[in-house]
Order: structure tokens, then C-alpha cells, then sequence
């Protein structure tokens, strides 16, 4: 290990976790590592404009909750029928299909100075475990660029359009370009023992947040231990036909250079019924290959992250032991 990588040792006090990204994957694995710290910072993409974030986001000029409000439940120390009210999504009228949590933070974004203060107030109630911040305040929306020249903007568009080229995304931007990431957001990064991205899908969750300015620079700088956690499946309308290996290269490329140099990766099987659903959609297991990722100077490990069920998803708990590993 180089000298220059921060290593945490038992008995310090708790590790310092910084975890990227957005959508179930990240709260799935906050989920995981909360048992082991209460010093997490999640930092969340701001990008969605889809479903109930992308209606509040239209209806009040508030960046996309839903993302923020998943991390949060993920962190918190609630009862369940707390967890459970948060979580309510109205099934009829005109509020039908809006979650309560979301409304929630609408109303505390109406009466804080800004986004990110809201989310921390709504943390405060729900006495989470650890922090969740906004990538960043700026209003922000995601535009794909495919192999074909032809473009689109709006993060809930990409998938229809990604079949319509009928090619792979060359590359995503956010408009406007370069906004500012929250301090606290890039602190927490250079502070941190161990930083986390993913799983979560590629081009959506993850690299949006590296579009921000600050937080690729500070992947870049920090001296703590950097572990891509790569997706169990490709992803339709996203990463069909990717490999590990294609993962890695669009994070760097996004990135502008190399900003992790660990991957945990799951090598558990699942059962034929649950694959051949996901190949009806075009998607395939995804395992990093012995040397896939060695060869762009990544250093993988493998695992059984896999949970029961009729789903592809990581096992929070499975996940959070294997994460551990990195710190000792």
C-alpha cells in the first residue's frame, strides 16, 4: 500500500465514510456501512427530472428530493412507522404518486435559506446517522450526447432516446456547465478515511456528480482509500453490452483522470430465473474478468453481494462487511 493512502486503525474513533452517487444504490449501500460509523457523508446527485422530484422540481423551482430523501431514510434512526410515513406514496388525486417524504422536504426548502440547510434540518428530525448533502445548489440538468452526434437533455429522457439511437452514450454534461459543489461536499471528501462511489447507475447517478466542479478535483487530492463499487447488472437503456472494464473508463473520462484506484466487485451467481428476466430487457450479469481492471491500474476485489429475491440487488449487510475490509 503506498505510504501516501491514509489507513484507518480500530481504536482511533470512527472512520470517516464519504459515499457518492444517487438513486437505491447509494442508499442501499449507506444502509450497509451505517452499523460501522456514524461519520458518513453521502453526497447526492441533483440531476433527476423525473416522476414526483421532477413534478416538485417543475411545480416549485426546489431541486429533486427524491434521491436526498432515500439517503436519508437509509440513514436514519426512526420508528418504523415513522420510516413508513416518510417513505407514503399518495395512490390517488392530484397528489398520486408523490411521496410524503418529498413534500416534507418541499416544505423545508420554503422555509430555509437554502436547499442543502433544508436537507439538513430534515436529517435533524429523522436523527440520521451521519449527514446527506446535495452535490450541489445550482439547478442543474443532465444532457446525453450518444456515439451518433445526437443529443438530449433531461435525465428521465436518456433511456427512450439511448433506444431510439440504438448506440452508447459518448459522453453526459450538466447545463449550465461547471457548477459549484458545496464545500462541505469537497471537505468531506479530502477528510475522509475511506471514499465510496456507486452502485448505481452509470451515467445517471454516479458520474453527474462528478461534473461538478470541486468534486473530481478532490477525488484527485484526498488521501483516503477510493473503491468504485461496481453494478451486479448492466443496465438497460444505460449499459448494455458494458464490461467492467467500460465502467471504469467512462468514470474516468468523466472524471479527467484517475479518481479511484479500488473496485469491489460481486462474484456471486444468481438464480437462471432472475437473469433470464433481465435479459428479456437486454441486460447481462456484470463481473469484473481476472486482470480486466488490473490493467487500468485498478485493484479489484470480489465478493458474494448478492441478495435474495426476484431482483439483481446488492445485500446492504454483505455489502457494509465487505466495505470494512478497505479500512484494515
Amino acid at each position: 500500500m503506498e505510504e501516501s493512502v491514509k489507513v484507518y486503525y480500530p481504536g482511533r474513533g470512527e472512520p470517516r465514510i464519504c459515499a457518492i452517487g444517487g438513486g437505491h444504490g447509494l442508499s442501499t449501500l449507506l444502509r450497509g456501512i451505517k452499523y460501522y460509523s456514524s461519520n458518513i457523508t453521502a453526497i447526492v446527485t441533483v440531476a433527476d427530472d423525473g416522476g414526483g422530484s421532477g413534478m416538485l422540481r417543475d411545480d416549485l423551482g426546489m431541486l429533486p428530493p427524491g434521491d436526498i430523501r432515500n439517503c436519508i431514510l437509509a440513514l436514519a434512526n426512526t420508528e418504523p412507522i415513522l420510516e413508513q410515513l416518510v417513505d407514503y406514496r399518495f395512490s390517488e388525486g392530484s397528489l398520486k404518486g408523490q411521496s410524503l417524504g418529498n413534500l416534507f422536504l418541499a416544505a423545508l426548502n420554503d422555509i430555509s435559506d437554502t436547499f442543502d440547510q433544508a436537507v439538513q434540518r430534515m436529517g435533524q428530525v429523522l436523527s440520521i446517522r451521519g449527514r446527506v448533502l446535495p452535490v450541489t445548489n445550482e439547478n442543474v440538468y443532465l444532457e446525453a450526447e450518444f456515439e451518433n452526434g445526437e443529443k438530449v437533455l433531461g435525465e428521465s429522457k436518456i433511456f427512450a432516446a439511448k433506444k431510439q439511437n440504438d448506440c452508447r452514450v459518448r459522453r453526459v454534461r450538466l447545463l449550465p456547465e461547471h457548477p459549484k459543489a458545496l464545500e462541505q461536499s469537497v471537505q468531506a471528501i479530502l477528510d475522509a478515511d475511506l471514499v465510496l462511489l456507486g452502485p448505481g447507475s452509470l451515467y445517471t447517478s454516479i458520474i453527474p456528480n462528478l461534473l461538478v466542479d470541486g468534486i473530481a478535483e478532490a477525488l484527485m487530492k484526498t488521501r483516503a482509500r477510493r473503491v468504485y463499487v461496481l453494478n451486479i447488472m448492466t443496465q438497460e437503456g444505460e449499459t448494455e453490452d458494458y464490461t467492467a472494464a467500460d465502467h471504469v473508463r467512462a468514470l474516468f473520462r468523466h472524471g479527467g483522470g484517475k479518481i479511484f484506484d479500488e473496485c469491489l466487485a460481486n462474484d456471486q451467481d444468481l438464480p437462471e430465473s432472475v437473469l433470464q428476466a433481465y435479459r428479456l430487457e437486454g441486460a447481462e450479469m456484470l463481473k469484473a474478468q481476472p486482470g480486466e481492471l488490473e490493467a487500468l491500474g485498478v485493484h479489484t476485489v470480489r465478493a458474494g453481494l448478492t441478495a435474495a429475491g426476484s431482483y439483481a440487488r446488492h445485500d446492504p449487510e454483505a455489502l457494509g462487511r465487505a466495505l470494512m475490509r478497505f479500512l484494515y
